[in-house]
Formats: C-alpha cells, sequence, structure tokens
C-alpha cells in the first residue's frame, strides 16, 4: 500500500549529535456575550474534570535550541497554556468564558484559572493552577538559561535581553528589575497605588539560575503546582512562559473532591475538549473559517479526572511565579470603562477576565465621558497595560482606541484581533514593491527552461466555492500498465517570496492567514494569494510538484519532486467532485460545470477524479490499518446576511468523499516531503509532531469509560480508533453515543506542533502520533502558512534548484515556535461565540426557543453536562436554572454517579415525573 515507513525510512542518514466587566452592559452586549452573565456559556461547556487532582509526568524531549524570538518578530498572546519544550519553561494559561484553556504550545502543562461563584461575583482574579511534565532535568535547564544570561551580559552590560525589550514594550516590568513604576507608585498617589506590597520584585537571572541548580525553582514540568490567587501569579499573564518557586508543604491545600463541597465546585470546571486531531489534511481552513468548530476551540484540557466527580481528597502543592521568561501575552484586551467619582483615571475592565482590570487616565477616554459616562456603557476600548505596580491589584494602562459598540461584528472583530496581536493592517508600498511591477505577469522564459513543463496535462483543482488563494492542484493519468501517475501540484510562492525582503520579513511575522466567520486576514498581498500563485483555471501557473507511480491499490513504485509549470484546466468544488463519485456513470454536461480547457474533454477530468477517489479509498484504509486516528466532530457553518454581517442560520458542514479524497493526497504529498528534507537537512529541517496524549487524563478518562461500561481502548492510537468504530454498540443512540465520547476523547489529545529537527535529540519525538507516522511537514499551502515557505526553500535546496536556506538551525527554531503561536492565535478568537449565540437569539426572535436532542456527557450533584447532538455543541446545566423542578436526587453507585431530575406534573393528582 502506498504509505510512508511507520518506522524511520533507511534513507535518512544518521543526525549528527544529537476580571468581569460592568453587570450594567445590555443589549446587545449581554446577549452576545453570554459569559459575562453566566459562567457556564463561557466557549461551551463540556463534561467537567477534576482540575485539582495530581497529574501524570508526561513524555520529554531535550532540546538544543534555546527559544529565542527572531529579531522581526512580535510575540504574540498564545491562549495556551503549556511548558516550552524548548526553553523548558513553564507556561501560565488561563480560561475562555469560564472554561479551562487549550494546551496549545509544545503540550507538556497547563495553567488553568477557577474561581468560586462569589469571587465571580467581585470580579477577583481567578486562580491558576499549573500543571508541568517533566523535561530531562533541572541541571539541563540550569545550565541552559545561565547559558542566555552570559549570551545577555556579552550583548550589553546596559541593556536587557531581547525577551526583556519586548517585556518592556508590552508594559510588564522585566525580570528581575524593579520597575520605576513599582518605585514610585508604592507612595499611593491618585489612589494607584495602596502603599503596600501586593507582588513580589521578580527574582534576577543570576538568582533564578542559581535556583534552579539548586532545584529550589521550577522550570521543567517536573512537579503539579497550583497557583493559588493573584499574589502567587505575581502579575503573569495568560501564555507568559515563567519559573516558579514551590512553596512549602505547609502551604499544601487540600482538594477535596467531595461533589457537596464549594473545592468540587471549583475544581470541577468544565473543559473544552482539543481541536479535531490532524489526522486528516489541515487544508480547509477558508472552509473552516466560515464554519467554525463552535464547540471545539482550542482549549488546555485539565489533567483532572475526566468524570464529572471526585470523592478523593489530595494534597496540592503551591507555588508562585518568581520569574517571567517570556511575555507572550499583548497586553492588549477590549472592553468597557467605568467613571470613577473624584478620580483621575477610569476603570477599564477587560472582555477577557483573564485579564486585570486596569487604571486609565480620564485625560485617555472620549472627552465627554465624565459628564455622560452612561453613553459609553456600551461602547468596546481597547486598552494596552503599560505596567503594573508591586502595590496594586490593578494594572495600569492607556487606551488605544475606541471600537464602536458591542455586538456589532466589527468592533468585535477588531478587538479580538487587536487582542491576539493579528496584524490585519494594509500592506504598505515597501512590502508590494517586491512583487512584480508590470502587470499583467507573465512566466519569463528563463524560468520556463528550468522547469518541468504540465502545461497539457489534465490538471484541475478541488476546494471550496467560494475560495479564491488555489494552492493546490490534483493530476492522475492511467498508464499501460495499468499503473497511474498521479501528481500534487503546489503554487510556488517562494518563487516570488524572496528570502530577506520586506515581504518576506511581514510574512515571517504574520506567518498565517487569520480565517474569521465572515473574512479572511491574508498573509499575503492579495495579488499574490489570489493573482500571480493562485491556481486559477486556464492560467499558466509555477508549481512544486510531488509526482508518484501508483498501483491500482496505492502502492508507491516511484516517486519525483520538481519545480514545474502547470495550466489548470478547470475549477472544481468540493461538490462538483462529489457529484461525479456518486454518480460515476452519469455524463455531465458542459452547463453543469465550470468553464473547462477545451483540450481536455469533461469524460477525462471525471475519470481523473474517479481514479483518485478509488486510490485515495485504499491510501486511507491503509492508514487507518497501520493506526492513524481520527476524531471526527460537528462543524458548523453559518450563512451570513450580506448587509449587517450578522448570522441567519447555521449547519453542520458535511464531510464528504471528495473532501477525503484530496485529504489523502495532500497528507501523501507532506509525508514524501518530510523524509526529501530530513535526509538532505537532518539539521535544518522544519517538520511537524503530535505529542501522544497526555498520560494521566487517558488514565483518569480510561476509568471513566470502565465505571461507564464503555469498551474503549488507548493503548495505541490504532486502538483508539478502532474503540470509537466498533465498541459503542448498534442502537438508536449509537450516533449520538460516538459523538459524546469522541468530544471527550478529544480532551487528552495536545497541539501538533512544528519544530526544527536539529532543536531535538531523539528521534522518536519526531512522532506524529494521530497520523502514527516518524515524519511529517507542512508542504501543501504556501499561500496561507508560513511554516510551508520555509520547507519549499528547503526542498528546492535539496534537488538543487534553489539556494541554500539562510537561516540557522537556531532561527528556523525560533521561527517555528512563533509559527506555533500564531496558528494557535489565528484561531482562538470569540467570534464563534458571538455568531452562534447570534443566530440562536435570531432564531429564538424569528421562530420561538429552539429545541434539540442532547445527550449527557457527565454528571455533578446540582448540575450536569450535555452535548446538544444538532450543532456539537456542549452546554452545563444547573439545575436550579430548570422550570418546574421539583427534587434533585444524587447517589452514586461505586464511583458511577447517578442523577434523579423530579418534575411536578400539571395534574396534582398524577406522579411526578422523573
Amino acid at each position: 500500500m502506498a504509505s510512508y515507513p511507520q518506522t524511520k525510512s533507511s534513507k535518512c542518514r544518521d543526525r549528527k549529535e544529537a476580571h468581569h466587566p460592568p453587570k450594567s452592559h445590555k443589549d446587545a452586549n449581554s446577549r452576545l456575550h453570554p459569559h459575562l452573565e453566566q459562567v457556564d456559556d463561557g466557549d461551551d461547556a463540556s463534561t467537567s474534570v477534576n482540575a485539582g487532582s495530581r497529574r501524570k509526568k508526561g513524555n520529554s524531549e531535550s532540546s538544543n535550541f534555546k527559544n529565542d524570538s527572531l529579531p522581526h518578530q512580535k510575540r504574540a498572546t498564545t491562549d495556551s497554556l503549556h511548558v516550552d519544550k524548548t526553553s523548558n519553561f513553564p507556561t501560565l494559561v488561563g480560561e475562555q468564558g469560564g472554561f479551562l484553556e487549550k494546551n496549545g504550545k509544545m503540550g507538556l502543562g497547563k495553567v488553568s484559572k477557577k474561581a468560586s461563584s462569589k469571587q465571580r461575583a467581585k470580579r477577583s482574579e481567578k486562580d491558576l493552577s499549573v500543571s508541568t511534565s517533566p523535561d530531562d532535568s533541572k541541571e539541563a535547564g540550569a545550565q541552559q538559561l545561565s547559558s542566555s544570561c552570559e549570551k545577555t551580559k556579552k550583548r550589553s552590560k546596559k541593556k536587557h535581553t531581547k525577551g526583556n525589550m519586548e517585556n518592556k514594550e508590552k508594559g510588564m516590568p522585566s525580570p528581575g528589575v524593579q520597575s520605576r513604576h513599582e518605585k514610585k507608585d508604592k507612595s499611593g498617589k491618585d489612589g494607584r497605588g495602596s502603599g503596600k506590597q501586593l507582588f513580589e520584585a521578580y527574582m534576577t537571572l543570576e538568582d533564578v539560575s542559581a535556583g534552579l541548580k539548586r532545584a529550589e525553582l521550577v522550570q521543567d514540568g517536573s512537579a503539579d503546582l497550583f497557583l493559588d490567587g493573584i499574589s502567587a501569579r505575581n502579575r503573569a499573564l495568560n501564555g507568559d512562559v515563567v519559573v516558579v518557586k514551590p512553596l512549602p508543604f505547609s502551604a499544601s491545600l487540600e482538594v477535596n473532591g467531595d461533589v457537596n463541597e464549594k473545592t468540587t465546585r471549583r475544581l470541577n470546571v468544565p473543559a473544552t475538549p482539543d481541536v479535531m486531531v490532524e489526522a486528516q489534511y489541515d487544508g480547509d481552513d477558508e472552509v473552516v473559517g466560515r464554519m467554525k468548530n463552535v464547540s471545539l476551540n482550542e482549549k488546555a484540557p485539565s489533567d483532572g479526572s475526566a468524570n464529572a466527580c471526585s470523592t478523593e481528597r489530595t494534597m496540592q502543592r503551591t507555588a508562585k511565579v518568581v520569574f517571567i521568561v517570556e511575555g507572550k501575552h499583548s497586553r492588549a484586551a477590549s472592553g468597557f470603562i467605568k467613571f470613577l467619582p473624584n478620580k483621575s483615571f477610569a476603570m477599564f475592565s477587560p472582555v477577557d477576565h483573564r485579564v486585570p482590570r486596569v487604571n486609565v487616565p480620564l485625560a485617555d477616554c472620549p472627552a465627554d465621558f465624565s459628564l455622560r459616562p452612561g453613553d459609553y456603557e456600551n461602547t468596546l476600548f481597547i486598552c494596552r497595560i503599560t505596567h503594573w505596580p508591586q502595590d496594586n491589584s490593578f494594572a495600569q494602562g492607556r487606551l488605544v482606541k475606541s471600537l464602536g459598540q458591542a455586538g456589532q461584528i466589527e468592533p468585535e472583530t477588531e478587538g479580538i484581533l487587536m487582542e491576539y496581536g493579528v496584524d490585519f493592517s494594509e500592506f504598505q508600498e515597501d512590502v508590494l514593491r517586491c512583487l512584480p511591477q508590470n502587470l499583467p505577469w507573465s512566466i519569463p522564459p528563463h524560468e520556463l527552461s528550468k522547469r518541468r513543463d504540465l502545461r497539457n496535462e489534465c490538471i484541475f483543482t478541488i476546494d471550496p466555492a467560494t475560495a479564491r488563494d488555489l494552492d493546490d492542484a490534483l493530476s492522475c493519468k492511467q498508464l499501460p500498465d495499468g499503473n497511474f501517475e498521479v501528481g500534487v501540484h503546489i503554487a510556488d510562492v517562494s518563487f516570488f517570496l524572496e528570502e530577506g525582503n520586506a515581504l518576506d520579513h511581514l510574512a515571517g511575522q504574520r506567518a498565517t492567514s487569520v480565517y474569521l466567520v465572515q473574512k479572511v486576514i491574508p498573509m499575503l498581498p492579495r495579488l499574490l494569494c489570489e493573482e500571480l500563485c493562485s491556481l486559477n483555471p486556464l492560467t499558466d501557473r509555477l508549481t512544486f510538484s510531488v509526482i508518484w507511480t501508483l498501483s491500482p491499490e496505492g502502492k508507491i513504485l516511484s516517486e519525483w519532486f520538481g519545480r514545474t509549470v502547470i495550466c489548470s484546466c478547470i475549477k472544481l468544488s468540493y461538490d462538483h467532485a462529489q457529484s461525479m463519485i456518486e454518480a460515476p456513470e452519469k455524463r455531465f454536461s458542459a452547463e453543469e460545470l465550470p468553464v473547462c480547457a477545451p483540450s481536455h474533454s469533461i469524460q477525462e477530468i471525471q475519470e481523473a477524479v474517479l481514479n483518485l477517489h478509488r486510490i485515495a479509498k485504499q491510501l486511507r484504509g491503509q492508514r487507518f490499518q497501520d493506526g492513524a486516528l481520527r476524531l471526527d466532530q460537528l462543524k458548523l457553518s453559518f450563512t451570513l446576511d450580506k448587509e449587517s454581517g450578522m448570522p441567519q442560520g447555521c449547519y453542520v458542514y458535511q464531510y464528504r468523499d471528495s473532501n477525503k479524497l484530496v485529504e489523502e493526497f495532500m497528507l501523501l504529498a507532506n509525508m514524501a516531503v518530510g523524509h526529501q528534507i530530513y535526509r538532505t537537512f537532518p539539521e535544518l529541517a522544519l517538520l511537524r509532531r503530535h505529542p501522544p496524549p497526555q498520560t494521566k487524563m487517558v488514565d483518569d478518562l480510561q476509568e471513566f469509560f470502565d465505571q461507564m461500561g464503555l469498551d474503549i481502548d488507548f493503548s495505541s492510537s490504532k486502538a483508539l480508533h478502532r474503540s470509537l468504530n466498533e465498541n459503542l454498540g448498534r442502537d438508536e443512540y449509537t450516533g449520538a453515543r460516538k459523538e459524546v465520547v469522541t468530544h471527550m476523547c478529544s480532551r487528552p489529545m495536545q497541539m501538533a506542533v512544528y519544530f526544527c529537527a536539529g532543536a531535538l535529540n531523539d528521534e522518536k519525538s519526531f512522532h506524529h502520533y494521530a497520523l502514527n507516522v516518524p515524519l511529517y511537514t507542512h508542504f501543501t499551502s504556501p499561500i496561507r502558512r508560513y511554516a510551508d515557505v520555509i520547507v519549499h526553500r528547503l526542498l528546492a535546496a535539496s534537488l538543487g534548484c534553489g539556494r541554500r536556506l539562510r537561516l540557522s538551525g537556531e532561527e528556523v527554531h525560533a521561527q517555528a515556535s512563533h509559527c506555533n503561536d500564531r496558528k494557535t492565535a489565528s484561531k482562538r478568537n470569540r467570534l464563534e461565540k458571538l455568531f452562534q449565540c447570534g443566530d440562536l437569539i435570531n432564531g429564538v426572535k424569528e421562530c420561538g426557543p429552539l429545541e434539540s436532542e442532547a445527550m449527557v456527557m457527565g454528571v455533578l450533584d446540582q448540575s450536569f453536562d450535555v452535548l446538544v447532538l444538532q450543532f456539537g455543541v456542549q452546554k452545563r446545566i444547573y439545575c436550579n436554572s430548570l422550570e418546574g423542578l421539583k427534587e434533585v436526587r444524587y447517589r452514586k453507585l461505586g464511583k458511577k454517579p447517578e442523577m434523579t431530575l423530579v418534575w411536578e406534573t400539571d395534574n396534582p393528582s398524577k406522579e411526578p415525573v422523573q
């Protein structure tokens, strides 16, 4: 069968040594920001997990490179909770909308906010729970930090490191340095400081290095630690990479799992599961942008128990932040301002309650704000934190901009983009000058002579009907011996994007296109995305191709890589290809399809599509037989009003055979290129790995499924995939049961990440868990992913048709880390929730209350979690909010929780309904 080795290819030569807004915000704001009013609406509730339980140590990889940012990069918010494996530092991560945040970066540890309802009502800072996993050694980490200190000293005795300068720009004090604000604000002038020190000064780099060597500090994820409150967090924000100091055992907290205790209510905050495991082609973001998976935000699952209740009592070790290694949070937030009588400043309350409230000068507020504060009650502003003094629980900052009315799409969108550091500005003239100026552009004759000419071949694209940036095309022709020549042809973006110029510099900063529900923020100028590089039909285009000879069963007989020129004969949509697959005997007329090149008949194109479909089925079957895993979950697509941009409706997107066809060949190309660049550049290759699921969470989930009588096998990705498809019964609820179990199984899954091959010592850590392959990369979407551009350059150099990459291993590693951050940020925004709520509100207005079937996922003593099957949305239902409910009966049968709800009937003589 056609598959790349499940163990490392023999061709791979040996590597070298290796805080809530005011409740007065009403109307659109309260409707479209439901998490501001009730925590269970956060980012779609799911089965709760015991975030306070202990975690097992996870897998580890050692790193040869430091996690330095590229000089031109502005590191942005990563709403992910992790211990950065490349720098070996734990990272703070909070929750979004009341729920635990997704594990994003390197997938080792997590920090999640937890707060009681009383704390939420007071809008106090949320507690953070740190969970980390071990790396190779504390000594290695200390040496790494010491090395960083030495390099810092060599750069300049008077300057901070680049990371610290970035921290300063973002308004946070440099690690180990008491800022002038901290010194000055102790006076308490202007009501901004109490005079009492609330936070400790950060340790110096030298003290941190010494503390790590003495094992007094934690930076490698070797301990499960809880940051108990705002003081312990010490002004670190969501996504920051930090060093913590464990507190004495006498300061440990007792975690009481009894469902009647407040502690359990606090720790059992439901977690939203991981995104779909990357066992599928990650190439349809232009579709997903319009049909964002509302229930599958990239949240850090809690490392606690998978079931909705726990009765164990454990002691939870606590810690405090003593050093901020890298302030990744943008220090910007959208929110509302509140007038404070007799003060020279106003109070800014962020929509994102992971960000503290901020004192902002009245001079930054609208001119009439002091006289008419009510006029701005529903106005969104952007605020940037400038500093956070040691003697104040509130940060200090400046208002950047007034966005407009809350609940409207454009102000909400702009606020979210600014919060996550997404560059949505127009491309400047110096950048556009990097593109061809003489339009319309044609391929230079000397370039044609260097490439394999495929313009006469039957090559076509299959994309969403609305797609404009077409970066991949397919070809398939049958050979006389019965085998097939199959090609994947990818837009040659690297031809236009010269390494090191202004456009390349900006593309590296943006790192990815951002697909929102209603629009796209492109990584590259539209002239490049939609014209020069887009594989539009009947137009000569430059491409990079991978061409195989495949048997009808999908076995790879030969393989070729190279630069080519193609002319796509037709632009097919997924619907067109699906119609051909579903009606193989039908003869399609010209009127039923887009314009086709006269040199190729519709019958020829249909035959190629059908042959690709047959081979793709063989490839897919072999992949899953070899151990690949796919966790399919519902995706919602929205229909939008053309004038207002508000949602008019939503529906579940159907993933069909035409999608699978494209997916299989993109996966095959990515694997092939991964092997090629690693063979040639074992120290420079930019690859993509997917760590295995978190062991503790898997163990807890396995225990839960055992209690529920579900035969789910987590021993391998292959066993899990088989369990989900074979062991969930054959009754009317099988489909619903599979949806629920799939959601729960996604929770332990970690995020796939880019990395530089030379940065990891152990080749086993290159493995992609979901695909179950040893080497994988991203090659197929260079128009929208900068990582693919680097891979194209590496591939060209490996084939001798391009210059060697100018970047060093450290720079590739830093760019890979930045791509991870930006990819995470690009997928984390509140717009999906905003659109979902807006659509449901409109539906209720027009049709009355919506009713939909749901399946129970977990049970607590006074609430339960459900999956709404129609929309794939998870929700926590509180019993005290159910009308007509007479009684709640809760009990445990062994470890299995059981709840009985009793309703009053309209007829008092009848028995209550249970």
